[in-house]
């Protein structure tokens, strides 16, 4: 009966397992969303800066 047990444990684990593995790829999405989202608004800023001194220069 122990044996059944372990083998009926495993099972779990890997249903387990196997019910997670999207959430894993889901939470790196959103990472990397956020990420992507992040480095454009320091771009935008960066560029209007930029734009912004280069006027003063020019005019």
């Amino acid at each position: 009966m122990r044996a059944g047990n372990h083998v009926s444990d495993q099972h779990d684990l890997l249903e387990r397992a196997r019910d997670e593995r999207g959430s894993v790829t889901i939470e790196q999405v959103l990472w990397a969303v956020a990420v992507i989202g992040i480095a454009a608004v320091v771009i935008t800023a960066v560029t209007t800066f930029v734009r912004g001194k280069a006027a003063e220069i020019s005019g």
